[in-house]
C-alpha cells in the first residue's frame, strides 16, 4: 500500500469518524438520556423501540452499569448535557437493589426492583468496576468511589480467585472458567489503572494478562477461546469468536506490556481478519479450524474490530483499511427509521432481524467511536501506553 493509498484510508475513516459522532452526539444520548432512562421508578431500560422502552423487561446488573460507564463517557465525546443525574441516579439504584449481602451484585432483577436471579457472575462485577472508574472522571476522585471498588474488588478476591491463576466464573456455578469475564476484568483494572496511583490494579491487569498469555490464547492457533475446565484446559467446545479476537488484542495494546503480548494481540487481529471477517463484516463465531459456524453478525464484534484496527493503525498505516471498513459496517447498524437506535443482527442473508434495539450495545458503540477518534487525533507513541 502506497502512502497515498494509505491516507485516503485514513481520511475516509476520518470522514466516517463524524458521521458516527454526530449520530451519537446528536441522536443516541439524548434519546436514551430521555427514554432509555427510567424516571419513575429508577434504574435503565433494557430495550428500546421507536415507540420507547420495552418497559416489562427483567434488568440484568450489566446493562445498568454498562449505561452508568456511556454517560459518564459523554462528556469527553462532546455531549454537552449534564450527565451527573444519571450516574448518580443509576448507580444509587444499582447499588440499592443488586448488592448481595455477600458484598457481590447479583444478575438480574425484575422492573420494580425484585430480585429475579441471585446468581453473582464474575463479568458483571467486572463491569461494576469500570462504571466506577470512568464515573471517576465526571464526579471527581469522590472517595466512595474508590471505596466501592476496593471493597468489590477485595470480595472479588476472597470468594472468587481460585488457588491457581484467574477467577472462578461465577457462584454458585463456579464453572466452566471462561476467558470473556476475565477480559472485562482486564478492562476495568486498565481503567483504574489510568485513574488511580494504587498499585492494586497494575498488578490485577498484569496477572490477566499472564493468565491470556499462558492460558487463555491456544500456542498453536494464536486464537482465544472461550471455555476452560478445572486446570484451565479448553473445554470439547473450542469455538472461537472473532469479536472476541479483536477485544482481546485491543486490551493487551492498551496494557503497554508489549513485546510478547504485543505479538500475540497482532496475532489475535491477524486471524480475525483473515478468518473472521465475512461480506465485511465479523462474524459471530468460527470453528476450531477456522471455518464459520455462525455466519450472522451482531453489532458488537464490529465495534471490537474497530477498536483494535484503529488502535494498530496509529502505528501502521495498513490498519486504516481494516478500521474504515469497521466503521462503516458499524454505520450500517446504526442505519434505522429512528434516530438514536440500532440493528442488534445482521442475517446471512444480509437482512438486520427487526427487534428493538438492546441498551447492552450502548457500551460498544461507545467505546468504539471513542476509540476511533482517539486515533485520529494520537501521536505515534501515544497508542502504545493505554
Amino acid at each position: 500500500m502506497t502512502s497515498s493509498d494509505r491516507g485516503a484510508t485514513r481520511a475516509a475513516a476520518r470522514r466516517l469518524h463524524r458521521e458516527l459522532l454526530q449520530w451519537l452526539l446528536a441522536s443516541a444520548y439524548p434519546l436514551w438520556a430521555k427514554r432509555g432512562y427510567d424516571h419513575e421508578r429508577g434504574g435503565f431500560h433494557e430495550r428500546l423501540t421507536a415507540d420507547g422502552p420495552v418497559a416489562a423487561d427483567p434488568r440484568r446488573a450489566r446493562v445498568q452499569v454498562r449505561q452508568v460507564y456511556c454517560f459518564a463517557r459523554g462528556p469527553t465525546l462532546g455531549w454537552h448535557a449534564d450527565p451527573v443525574p444519571l450516574i448518580t441516579q443509576g448507580l444509587e439504584y444499582f447499588f440499592a437493589r443488586y448488592r448481595r449481602p455477600d458484598g457481590l451484585f447479583r444478575t438480574l432483577c425484575a422492573a420494580d426492583g425484585t430480585p429475579l436471579d441471585e446468581r453473582a457472575l464474575l463479568y458483571d462485577q467486572a463491569f461494576v468496576l469500570l462504571a466506577l472508574a470512568e464515573s471517576r472522571k465526571v464526579l471527581g476522585p469522590q472517595p466512595w468511589l474508590l471505596a466501592e471498588a476496593r471493597a468489590l474488588m477485595a470480595t472479588i478476591t476472597r470468594r472468587l480467585k481460585r488457588a491457581g491463576p484467574g477467577f472462578d466464573s461465577g457462584l454458585p456455578e463456579r464453572q466452566p472458567l471462561l476467558s470473556n469475564p476475565h477480559m472485562h476484568l482486564l478492562e476495568a483494572a486498565l481503567a483504574w489503572r489510568a485513574t488511580s496511583d494504587e498499585p492494586l490494579w497494575g498488578a490485577l491487569a498484569a496477572d490477566i494478562v499472564a493468565l491470556a498469555l499462558e492460558h487463555l490464547i491456544e500456542v498453536r492457533s494464536g486464537a482465544v477461546l472461550e471455555r476452560f475446565g478445572e486446570d484451565w484446559a479448553p473445554s470439547t467446545d473450542r469455538l472461537v469468536e472473532p469479536g472476541h479476537l479483536f477485544e482481546w488484542a485491543w486490551l493487551l495494546l492498551r496494557s503497554g506490556t508489549g513485546g510478547r503480548s504485543a505479538a500475540a494481540a497482532l496475532r489475535l487481529v491477524a486471524i480475525g481478519e483473515e478468518h473472521g471477517v465475512h461480506r465485511g463484516v465479523a462474524v459471530n463465531a468460527l470453528a476450531e479450524d477456522f471455518s464459520v459456524h455462525d455466519g450472522q453478525a451482531r453489532l458488537w464484534p464490529q465495534t471490537e474490530r474497530l477498536k483494535a484496527t484503529a488502535r494498530l493503525a496509529v502505528e501502521d498505516g495498513r490498519y486504516w483499511v481494516a478500521a474504515a471498513e469497521s466503521a462503516q459496517a458499524l454505520l450500517r447498524y446504526l442505519t434505522t427509521a429512528a434516530d438514536g437506535l440500532w440493528y442488534d443482527c445482521l442475517k446471512v442473508d444480509g437482512c438486520f432481524i427487526e427487534e428493538p434495539a438492546p441498551a447492552s450495545s450502548f457500551y460498544h458503540i461507545v467505546g468504539a467511536i471513542a476509540e476511533l477518534g482517539s486515533a485520529l487525533t494520537a501521536e505515534p507513541d501515544q497508542v502504545t501506553r493505554g
